[in-house]
């Protein structure tokens, strides 16, 4: 398929809108805040006035094909619309793909940004070649995407890939969510930051531990040999393998990459999980179970977005996606 489609990756803060050439490469970009107080209509003006500057920048002959867009969820992603993202209140129950499609008449598709960054992932990263995989995203959430068979798995109601609140300990710390020992609460960002302060203080920690610490800077007090941060990350990966174990006796699937914020710590994060895998699962399960850090970083999501794009482009045409 030769024609440049555009990815957005729209967050509660940001959005990113990439130009992808027919080579899926980011051929161009664009970054602005998100002001979704401003509302849908501005925010969709202001993607689409990024797509048409970066065809006059790199002089495309023709317009961009269709549109891939991905937002944090709740999305519906069969009508093209934004449910109650906590952290995008302005854009609640936006039209966003219809929106989208009035302003540049092209085909639009919305989805979830971890289902998004997944696809991405596994098409032009370090799922290449995998038949199934999950995407793991460990940041200030955590979140999946469970790709079987080359195709999202969805459930019921898009709502498969919970992974940040599967419970690991139901006698652990209490979560946001309101259960207890939640996968988020051993490795989200923030959670990281509240077991180190607590650590230091020698208490558990629980949702209103005060930090001085974000969870990147624990991460990075670990890279330089830190021992209490040290102790943190291990315990951290040690937890993401024990979930995953649980993850591959379920899902037969042997393929897991790693990606988010938290998973910039490479091997001080993945090594206990790889460690942890196979002690929690059956040998013949935990032996094949394969570990890896993402290939595309931030990255992902536009190009998965633009995945997105190229299956809506191929709808519209008649083709099965």
């Amino acid at each position: 398929m030769d024609s440049f489609v555009a990815g957005v990756d729209l967050g509660g803060t940001k959005t990113e809108v990439g130009l992808i050439a027919p080579d899926n490469h980011i051929a161009a970009r664009r970054r602005f805040p998100t002001e979704d107080r401003l509302g849908p209509h501005s925010v969709a003006e202001r993607i689409a006035a990024s797509i048409a500057e970066m065809e006059q920048q790199l002089l495309v002959k023709e317009r961009v094909a269709a549109v891939g867009v991905c937002t944090p969820g709740p999305v519906d992603h069969v009508a093209g619309v934004l449910l109650d993202p906590p952290n995008i209140p302005g854009l609640h129950y936006a039209p966003l793909a219809a929106l989208l499609g009035e302003r540049l008449g092209v085909p639009v598709r919305i989805d979830h940004d971890a289902k998004a960054a997944g696809l991405g992932e596994f098409h032009y990263g370090a799922g290449r070649g995998e038949r199934s995989m999950v995407y793991i995203i460990v940041g200030t959430g955590v979140g999946a995407a469970i790709i079987a068979d080359g195709q999202i798995y969805r459930g019921m109601h898009n709502s498969a890939g919970e992974f940040g609140h599967t419970t690991l300990d139901r006698n652990g710390v209490l979560c946001s969510c309101g259960a207890r020992g939640c996968v988020e609460t051993f490795m989200s960002g923030p959670w990281l930051a509240r077991r180190y302060a607590a650590a230091q203080r020698g208490e558990a920690p629980t949702l209103e531990t005060p930090t001085l610490l974000d969870g990147q800077q624990v991460a990075a007090l670990a890279q330089q040999g830190d021992p209490l941060a040290l102790r943190i990350l291990t315990e951290a990966g040690e937890a993401l393998g024990v979930a995953i174990a649980t993850l591959a006796m379920i899902l037969d699937i042997e393929c897991y990459v790693i990606g988010g914020s938290v998973a910039h710590c490479g091997d001080l994060l993945l090594k206990p999980a790889r460690r942890m895998a196979p002690r929690y699962s059956f040998r013949s399960v935990g032996e094949r179970v394969r570990i890896v850090k993402n290939q595309l970083d931030t990255d992902a999501a536009l190009l998965g977005c633009a995945w997105l794009a190229r299956q809506a482009l191929k709808m519209t045409q008649g083709d099965t996606p």
